[in-house]
């Protein structure tokens, strides 16, 4: 596994963040920055240790730190979740977040209505 394959890895998991997650950024490190708190802790925990690599790939002298295999766990941890999240997937959350602050507002609504004719002494 060389400098190239890492880089590689890492700009793929970013891609798949802003694209499945709509997260920005301009790399890995600053897209976790930004919306690793989306991710769940042990997918944030493999793109940090990718992204980590990633950066030690960049100097010659780190590079042998460098653990290929934890590496490629990582990169595996992260495509498992960000991959299978589709279009369906997105849109049936969307709907979902809709539904959810439309039921919150009438609760909320209802229970206003509720108050006042209480403290109106209707009820």
């Amino acid at each position: 596994m060389g400098v190239g394959s890492i880089r590689q890895m890492a700009d793929r998991v970013a891609g798949l963040m802003e694209e499945r997650l709509r997260i920005r950024g301009r790399g890995l490190t600053e897209k976790l920055a930004r919306g690793g708190h989306k991710l769940p802790r042990r997918v944030r925990r493999a793109a940090a240790l990718l992204a980590e690599a990633s950066e030690m790939a960049l100097t010659p002298k780190l590079q042998v730190r460098i653990d290929e295999g934890r590496v490629a766990e990582a990169y595996d941890t992260c495509l498992r979740y960000l991959g299978p999240l589709g279009r369906a997937d997105r849109r049936k959350a969307v709907w979902l977040s809709i539904g959810a602050s439309v039921a919150f507002s009438l609760l909320v609504v209802g229970a206003a209505v509720i108050g006042f004719l209480v403290w109106r002494g209707y009820l």
